[in-house]
């Protein structure tokens, strides 16, 4: 075969593959989410003379047949065993893989979202709890990084060095160390977050040290779907399911929850949410801006206000046997500058339990 005929059979490949798959896309049903990716795909933008010369609609064209290509997932599993088995690349899109483990990776350290987590921690304080007359208290939870931080082939910060900066920048609330209560394998392999049935040691730790108990007596209640977490759509590789589980007990049942964000009454595990695109959703229906748990059955008044992240939503529900009241604020949602006018903190104890991926990255607190 000449070089001119073996040059023409590879454009002509070229242009047949390229044009099947710009067919395939226009002709192809467009999908609405994607359930791996957790997020909303572009669709097909309008077409009309004002877009195509503004150039608006070729943009938005490009993002729609990024977005809706055929084969997208099969291909995105393709490039992610090629960079990972074959270019032996460490991480994936940030993203650690340890076997059936998914780690995202926390590096560098960021001093100045250190910093500005401990000023929102301080006007907290300054505004609302320097007079109320109960107790403070801080903890902070590793993100699955930590777990790694010996490990020579992945980068990873300085751990003890981000807790003694924050503990030191805040003298005034007392210092609860979880890390001796917790391994990796006490988070979902697919997600950031700690399982709940795994933390049960945690809370009792917490609670006795805040001065009250939780017996750590649950009934274990399996979740009849498998749970798929938010790092399925960025390993870009096939990730099972895994089991999911919630606890609780008749005193948990009988505990009141009210969501003040939508002014309405909830259940402390939603089911349906526990089917949905974030499945973690299903603790106290996720990273709502202002929940109370009200326990009738515990007759002493001792009310507990946590500021928290999504971490929060599940060892809330363990604490509260220990509470009559439990407040969970989450200022991600929420201004900080705002709180004096909602909460009464009076004679409340209070818990800052924060992760470390969020303190690291806390523009997102207000």
């Amino acid at each position: 075969m000449s070089e001119k005929i073996r040059n023409i059979v590879v454009v002509c490949t070229a242009v047949c593959f390229l044009t099947g798959f710009f067919i395939g896309c226009l002709v192809k049903p467009q999908d609405e989410i994607s359930l791996s990716e957790r997020r909303q795909l572009a669709q097909f933008p309008q077409v009309g003379g004002k877009e195509i010369i503004s150039g608006k609609f070729m943009k938005e064209f490009e993002k729609y047949a990024s977005d809706q290509f055929p084969l997208r997932e099969e291909l995105r599993q393709v490039y992610g065993a090629v960079s990972t088995e074959l270019l032996r690349q460490s991480d994936m899109d940030g993203l650690y893989l340890m076997g059936d483990m998914a780690i995202a990776k926390e590096y560098p350290l960021r001093e100045k979202s250190l910093q500005h987590g401990v000023e929102i921690f301080q006007n907290i304080y300054d505004r609302c709890l320097k007079e109320q007359g109960g107790e403070i208290y801080l903890s902070l939870i590793p993100d699955k990084n930590y777990f790694l931080r010996e490990d020579q082939r992945v980068l990873s910060m300085d751990y003890d060095y981000f807790f003694e900066s924050i503990k030191n920048a805040l003298p005034q609330m007392t210092y609860l160390d979880i890390t001796p209560y917790l391994e990796l394998e006490d988070y979902y392999r697919t997600d950031p977050h700690w399982r709940q049935e795994k933390i049960v040691d945690v809370a009792q730790y917490l609670a006795e040290q805040m001065g009250t108990a939780v017996s750590g007596d649950y009934d274990v209640k399996e979740v009849d779907s498998l749970f798929y977490g938010s790092y399925v759509g960025r390993a870009a590789r096939k990730m099972e399911g895994e089991k999911m589980y919630y606890l609780t007990n008749e005193k948990l049942e009988n505990c009141q929850v009210y969501d003040h964000q939508n002014d309405r009454e909830m259940e402390m595990y939603d089911q349906k949410k526990a089917k949905g695109r974030d499945p973690y959703e299903m603790y106290l229906s996720g990273s709502l801006s202002y929940v109370t748990i009200e326990n009738p059955e515990v007759t002493e008044e001792k009310e507990l206000i946590i500021f928290r992240d999504s971490f929060g939503s599940g060892i809330a529900p363990l604490l509260a046997e220990g509470y009559s009241k439990i407040t969970l604020l989450d200022v991600r949602y929420i201004s900080s500058y705002t709180l004096g006018s909602l909460v009464d903190f009076s004679d409340s104890d209070v818990l800052f339990l924060y992760s470390t991926s969020v303190l690291n990255h806390s523009e997102t607190l207000k």
